[in-house]
């Protein structure tokens, strides 16, 4: 496995309504991921059954609910959402970007 990871060659993968990821890097206990979004998309609030997750915000900004406490998100903060624990996004600024990083690594994204 290639132990660095370079933008510029790597292509977005589309998921649709606005929304779109890279994979930064992974081993089998650790991913890292990039997901864009457009202004309006939303990360349709759901709940990983065995990944916990930290989503850091890179650029924009994110109304964001995490186990029923809501706020707003920018650039530098974060939010953590643990196994089970109900979170979702919607974008405020077009290109919006968090770093998600999950533990362990989200299979269904091969």
């Amino acid at each position: 496995m290639n132990p660095y990871f370079t933008s510029a060659d790597s292509a977005w993968t589309e998921l649709g309504d606005g929304i779109r990821r890279k994979i930064v890097g992974h081993t089998p206990q650790l991913m890292s991921v990039l997901v864009q979004f457009d202004k309006g998309a939303v990360g349709t609030p759901h709940a990983h059954d065995v990944h916990d997750q930290i989503a850091y915000v890179l650029s924009g900004s994110f109304e964001c609910e995490v186990a029923g406490i809501r706020r707003v998100i920018r650039v530098g903060d974060a939010f953590v959402a643990a196994h089970g624990h109900l979170h979702g996004v919607v974008a405020l600024e077009d290109g919006s970007t968090l770093l998600d990083q999950f533990s362990p690594r989200r299979e269904d994204y091969f």
